[in-house]
Order: structure tokens, then C-alpha cells, then sequence
């Protein structure tokens, strides 16, 4: 079973591995979150490559914009992939999509982007989809209405989260990496340990139930919550990832 990753590198090792066994075992729409606002995208995105190098130049890349695919054509040197943007309207969609291309790589969409991957996806049809640092649950974002909230909602719920990796708070972070189960770790003396394991990915409610009940281990001796000290585990706990 996988741990909780101590690097970002060993991060992004374990999200290639679980992507490519949770394709193996039929999943065509997959995301990779690794939920920490400092982290920017493109060098996750490059650092992911080496996934779909069996795939040749059969793979398709993109990005929120034109500016993204831009940006990565100049700056990745001697990627074979094909790269765009996501777009807008169906033709520009059809236009994006070609029935050579056999695997398909979103990197970082948010929100605003999801009506346009929606209809990405439905083109694309059964070859594998991969979102990548995916925003698309941002509360904050503006101008998203009621509407366009239900869209996201069946959108996402269409996804299969293959890897995620989410600090909560201070001491507490939420990790899953397929075919692992949904686990919430805690920060014991210096220590991320596991203290509970759920089937599916836990609300803010049972995180909470969890940590007040002072977590659910694996045997039977359940281990304290310490008094959070404000921001501390986490800072720590990014900094390791970014190292």
C-alpha cells in the first residue's frame, strides 16, 4: 500500500503509477489532485510526461488556453505530444479532437473550463481522459451560477480520483492513490501516521467526526489529537513536498 509521499517528487511517482494501473483496469476519466494553492502546475504537468511515453505521438495535450499551450511548446523541449488549448464552442471542440489521437492530458482546469471539458470529453469518447491539477471544485470562483454549478456537479461526478493529496488544516491531510483507499493521516510527533481508511472519499463532516473521535486506526488503540499549532504541520509538511 501506498504512504503518504514525503516529496514532491515521490508525489508525482506515485500519481503516474496509480494512473496508469487505474487505466489498466479500464477508467477512462481519471484526475491527479495534489491540492496545495503554492504549487504550480506546469512543472507538475512536465514532470508527469514520462506516463504516456509508451503512448508516441499519439497523445494529446491541453490547457485552459492558448496562452498554456503556448508556454509549454517553448519551454518543454523535445516533448513529442501535441498540445492545444481547450477552446470554446462544439465546432472549436470537434476541431481539437482527432480519432488518431489515443490518450488525452488535461493540465489545471478550473471551473470556467468545465461546460467546454464536458464536451471535450464526450468527443473523445471511450480513450483515456487525465486532468491533471485539476480547479474545478473552487468555490470562489466568480460568475459560476446555479447552472453551471449542476454541470460541474455531474461532470465531476463522471471522474474517478485516481491520486489525491490534500493538507486539511495544520496536522491533517487526506490522501487516496488508487487502488488504495480514501485515508486521512495525522501528524504525530513529527510523524504523518494513518488513522482512519474509508471507501469513499470523506465529506467535511466525517473528517471532522474523525478527528474528534481522535482518529480511527487500523488496530484498536486510537491515537490523540495534539492541540493544533496554527499553520506549522502544514508549512512543514510543504515545504517537504517542495523540496
Amino acid at each position: 500500500m501506498a504512504e503518504l509521499p514525503k516529496t514532491l517528487e515521490d508525489a508525482i511517482i506515485q500519481a503516474r503509477e496509480a494512473t496508469q494501473v487505474a487505466i489498466a483496469d479500464g477508467y477512462t476519466r481519471l484526475q491527479v489532485e495534489l491540492l496545495f494553492p503554492e504549487l504550480k502546475p506546469m512543472p507538475v504537468a512536465e514532470q508527469f510526461l514520462p506516463l504516456f511515453e509508451q503512448y508516441g505521438d499519439k497523445v494529446k495535450i491541453l490547457f485552459p488556453d492558448a496562452g498554456g499551450a503556448a508556454l509549454a511548446k517553448r519551454d518543454w523541449v523535445d516533448v513529442p505530444f501535441k498540445m492545444s488549448d481547450i477552446g470554446s464552442g462544439r465546432t472549436a471542440t470537434q476541431m481539437k479532437i482527432q480519432p488518431e489521437d489515443k490518450i488525452f492530458l488535461v493540465v489545471a482546469p478550473t471551473a470556467v473550463e468545465v461546460l467546454q471539458l464536458e464536451k471535450l470529453c464526450e468527443e473523445i469518447g471511450d480513450r483515456p481522459v487525465v486532468i491533471l491539477t485539476p480547479r474545478m471544485e473552487d468555490a470562489g470562483t466568480v460568475g459560476i451560477g446555479y447552472t453551471a454549478r449542476e454541470t460541474r456537479r455531474r461532470f465531476i461526478s463522471t471522474i474517478e480520483s485516481c491520486y489525491y493529496l490534500r493538507p486539511v488544516d495544520d496536522e491533517t491531510a487526506v490522501f487516496r492513490c488508487y487502488p488504495g483507499m480514501w485515508e486521512v493521516w495525522l501528524e504525530t510527533n513529527g510523524e504523518y501516521q494513518k488513522i482512519a481508511e474509508l471507501a469513499k472519499k470523506p465529506s467535511g463532516d466525517e473528517l471532522d467526526a474523525i478527528l474528534m473521535k481522535g482518529g480511527q486506526t487500523l488496530g484498536d488503540n486510537p491515537i490523540p489529537i495534539k492541540k493544533p499549532s496554527v499553520f506549522k504541520g502544514l508549512q512543514r509538511f510543504l515545504k517537504a513536498l517542495s523540496s
